[in-house]
């Protein structure tokens, strides 16, 4: 079966399906975390992995956890090629939720993830971006 795929021709900015997003999110380990607080955006980076499509990262307290919980947030993760003028990007959007030991086998299996944030802390908050829309395009040279 061939899958068509959906390339402007003008643009040459390809859309990603669900499959390939998921393929190049599970791929990398930094992304961007988009978060509201006080009606202002911002951008956080952080260390992550997936969790079938959720995304799964740990903080400390702080604007993630006060801001972010159970509002709507983003994520996003990148790749590129100067050289050559190509590049990707995927967009999650969801929900942003913490997991806490009273999530019980969900708790189990999230705490078990390699999730290795780079910055120093304690890191003991489990955070998980819940998707309601995943998206990607690419544009090649």
């Amino acid at each position: 079966m061939t899958v068509m795929k959906s390339v402007d021709p003008q643009t040459r900015i390809e859309s990603l399906d669900r499959d390939a997003c998921l393929r190049l999110l599970a791929g990398d380990e930094v992304g961007r975390l988009g978060v509201v607080s006080g009606g202002a955006p911002l951008i956080f980076v952080v260390n992550y992995v997936l969790d079938g499509a959720d995304v799964v990262f740990r903080s400390d307290s702080g604007t993630k956890v006060d801001h972010g919980m159970r509002a709507p947030a983003c994520f996003e993760v990148d790749g590129f090629d100067r050289s050559q003028r190509s590049g990707w990007s995927v967009l999650v959007s969801g929900r942003l939720e913490e997991v806490t030991r009273y999530n019980g086998r969900l708790w189990d299996r999230i705490t078990r993830l390699a999730v290795q944030p780079w910055a120093s802390g304690d890191k003991t908050r489990w955070m998980r971006l819940v998707p309601t829309s995943i998206t990607g395009r690419r544009v090649s040279s």
